[in-house]
Parts: C-alpha cells; structure tokens; sequence
C-alpha cells in the first residue's frame, strides 16, 4: 500500500458494526483502542486492496492509543461503490473433496472464500453464517453483494434453500451459481427468489398433506399413530388405583414401570398417564351413556 494509501481505506465508514469507525478515522479496538489493522470489510471496500489479507494501521494514526474521532473527509458521505463476491464451498463429509469448488470460485475471481465439511442436516453451519454475516456487513455499507456456490445443493435442499435465500432477499444480497439448475446470478428481487420462496410454502403444505394422509390411512388399518405403546391393563389398573388415592401424575408415573418395548424398565412419562386414563374414562363414558335408558 503506497503511503496515503490508508486514507483510500479511511475514505468509507467501518461496516464492522463492533467498530463502526466513520470515514476520516482508523478502525477502533472493542476497548476503545486504534486498532492495529483495519478491520478486512472495510479495507476490501477498495478495489485495489480486495485481494489483501491485512491493511496495517500507519504510525500516524497511533495505534495502540486512545481512539478518537477525527474530522471527517470532505469527499465522506458519498455512498461506497463497487460490488463485491463472497464464495461458500460445502462438502457433506470429510472424505470428500473440496476441490472442484474451489477452483471454479477462485476461476471467476471470487478471492474470499469461506468453505467447511459438513452435512445439511446440521442445524448450524458455521462458515455459511460467517460468509453471510460477512455479505450484511458489507450490504450495510451500499455495497453490492453477491454469494457465490459452485452449485445450489451446496446451500441446502428444499426448505433449508429457501429460508436462506429469504435471508438474503431481505438483506439485499444476490446469489449467484456456477453451474447446476439455477446457474447464473439472480437479483433479490428476480424471479428465482420468488421461485424458491414459493417452493418453500408448497414444500410445507405437501409435507403436511402427506403427514395427514398417511395418517388416515394407518388408521384405516387399525394401527395407532405415534410411538410405540408403553401402556397396558395392568398399568391402567394400578394408575387408577393410585389416583383414587388422591396422587398427582408425577407421582403415578413415578410408581410404574414400563413392561415391554425399547422403554422397557423405565418410567412412563406423566402426559402418557394423562393420556391413558383420559381415554379410560372417555370410553367409560361412551359405554355408560349407551348403557342408560331413553326416557
């Protein structure tokens, strides 16, 4: 970096939002400190240094000392420009090569890549969220972003895919896919966002639909929906014994012991005696009504 190359970095407001230095000033530490490095979402808001992995704070900003603010630049304020690529590479286990990803990404210029094995199925998926935290912090600023994958499976599938493309439609960061079905850039506001948003609600109703049928079905069949039983005559009749003593459901389902199944020599829980004596009595109920004669 020449020497008045640090005021080119100064020349933007820090997106870090733990630092938020305006333009004019270096980066702060969270103790109120300049920094010894500006922070990489605001150095990597000029083109020339996109591909640096550190900016060091000069001399003449005393880093290490007491941040202040300082005067503003007379260009400030004008909103950064530019349109910055962020690359995410995802492999489903460890065995598997990330490669093919990486070299296609670093192939169209993507130069910060974040990249991780792990399976889909993870509730979290820490580089992603760091790529996408990264892409706000940068949006936040007036600069375009776009998240680059080599293919859309990368992201997720069905639901996953679309909660995180709703992510970055709301944030104002496109994506944009090497290869596969969605190849291409898509705006957040076109029309594959629209795709998958809606994709995402007819995932959900088809998930439901499907749920209610199969349990019609079962039904049809005489099987019973949900777990396996854990209940029998023999706990029924000493459940009931133990209410008329006047014991709450705690303690009943502390009293019996599961006799079969994969549960077999633990406790019920308290809702499953809940549920068993609430069907005895409904069921008593049905048999005395039937039982009573019409007037």
């Amino acid at each position: 970096m020449s020497d008045d190359g640090y005021l080119r970095v100064e020349a933007h407001d820090c997106p870090m939002t733990s630092c938020a230095a305006p333009a004019g000033s270096p980066c702060r530490t969270g103790k109120g400190k300049v920094a010894i490095q500006y922070h990489t979402a605001r150095f990597r808001l000029v083109p020339a240094l996109a591909k640096a992995l550190t900016v060091a704070i000069p001399a003449v900003r005393k880093p290490g000392t007491l941040w202040i603010e300082l005067p503003r630049p007379v260009a400030a304020g004008v909103e950064p420009a530019g349109h910055v690529r962020i690359g995410y590479a995802r492999a489903s286990t460890v065995r598997q090569s990330l490669d093919t990803q990486l070299d296609a990404l670093q192939a169209v210029g993507v130069t910060r890549i974040f990249s991780e094995k792990i399976s889909t199925r993870a509730t979290t998926r820490p580089e992603l969220d760091q790529a996408v935290a990264l892409a706000r912090e940068l949006r936040s600023a007036g600069v375009a972003v776009t998240l680059v994958v080599h293919e859309h499976k990368r992201l997720g599938r069905g639901l996953d895919l679309a909660a995180l493309a709703e992510q970055l439609r709301a944030a104002g960061i496109g994506l944009e896919f090497l290869t596969g079905e969605l190849q291409g850039s898509h705006d957040p506001s076109g029309v594959v966002f629209t795709v998958l948003a809606a994709l995402s609600g007819m995932e959900r109703e088809y998930i439901r639909d499907r749920t209610l049928e199969g349990h019609e079905s079962a039904r049809a069949r005489g099987k019973t929906i949900g777990g396996a039983a854990v209940t029998d005559d023999a706990m029924l009749s000493m459940a009931l014994h133990l209410r008329a003593q006047n014991l709450s459901l705690r303690d009943i389902a502390a009293r019996l012991v599961i006799t079969k199944g994969k549960k077999k020599g633990r406790h019920p829980s308290p809702a499953t005696i809940l549920r068993m004596l609430r069907e005895h009595d409904e069921a008593n109920a049905t048999v005395s009504s039937a039982a009573t004669p019409k007037g």
